[in-house]
């Protein structure tokens, strides 16, 4: 990509897409593209050929999803699915039928079996079951990256799909049941009056988690060296147990009451590290540790969703 290049951004808003567009601001890009909802349903079709018509973007990022943690899958499978389905394939279609250079994908650990041997690589896609509490999810997004093959395959579309562990980090849905782990923790224990918090399994599973910021920077790093519709796992290599994670979480937001665990709830998958070689062997490496992104996370929480319980 030029400086100058016309990027387009689907899903600035949110966790990743916000990420995305800082990182590429903060690098001297001039010509980045953003829409809203109201602007752009992704969920149309023909407002999505109309967008793609008349911007001709040249390069897209597409970080547009319905996300949540394991209760939010749990609950609204049909829409995780459906909204999932709907707004990639108009977007890898309509990106292809109007011209874009290259089309870069972001999808979720979550692809992967639940059993896969670890750290999970690449082909060990589509080898076994899925974890059934987000299968309509990981289902969603494995519709998107064999789209992207088969496009590239027919039409010689350039693109890449990246498969991050699990994201936290500025612009978060914080939300304390529908949101991801981390997010979650920190609005339960920033609210929490010093009274018992608990959380869903054991606090076995063991989780990798990657700031979002990395993330973005692993983005652009990607659409420089990719372009024949691969899949390439991006991680952290900081791999932690929920049950450590929480304690983290509490000592950064300030939590000093009890942590319980609701064993009737499931746990998910056991331990899903990445191996994301395919990027290191580059020359990629993550800038956070796990304290560091939790430290920013939380400030942007602070200074952002006008909490009066912050310390």
């Amino acid at each position: 990509m030029e400086k100058n290049s016309k990027i387009f951004v689907a899903g600035h808003r949110g966790l990743v897409g916000s990420a995305i567009v800082r990182t590429l601001t903060e690098r001297g890009y001039t010509n980045i593209i953003t829409a809203t909802r109201q602007e752009v349903d992704l969920l149309n079709q023909s407002q999505v050929e109309n967008f793609f018509e008349k911007e001709s973007p040249e390069y897209v990022f597409d970080a547009a999803a319905r996300v949540g943690g394991i209760n939010a899958n749990n609950i609204y499978s049909a829409e995780f699915v459906y909204e999932n389905i709907q707004i990639q394939t108009n977007l890898i279609h309509y990106a292809w039928k109007y011209g874009v250079k290259k089309f870069l994908f972001i999808g979720s650990v979550c692809i992967y079996p639940k059993y896969a041997e670890v750290p999970v690589k690449e082909e060990s896609l589509m080898t076994g079951y899925l974890e059934p509490t987000n299968d309509a999810y990981a289902v969603a997004k494995i519709s998107g990256i064999k789209m992207l093959q088969a496009y590239h395959k027919q039409y010689g579309f350039k693109s890449v799909s990246l498969m991050p562990s699990n994201i936290y980090g500025p612009g978060d849905n914080f939300h304390p049941e529908n949101g991801h782990v981390i997010p979650s923790m920190i609005t339960k224990f920033n609210n929490s009056d010093g009274k018992k918090i608990s959380f869903w399994g054991d606090g076995t599973p063991m989780r990798e988690f990657l700031y979002s910021d990395d993330l973005a920077d692993a983005c652009l790093f990607a659409m420089d060296h990719f372009e024949n519709a691969e899949l390439i796992n991006v991680g952290s290599g900081c791999n932690v147990s929920i049950k450590e994670l929480a304690e983290t979480v509490a000592g950064v937001v300030g939590y000093n009451g009890e942590i319980g665990w609701d064993t009737s709830r499931p746990n998910g998958t056991p331990n899903r590290p990445l191996d994301y070689s395919k990027m290191t062997e580059l020359g990629w490496k993550p800038q956070h540790t796990l304290l560091s992104g939790l430290v920013k996370s939380y400030r942007w929480f602070c200074e952002n969703t006008y909490n009066d319980n912050c310390k």
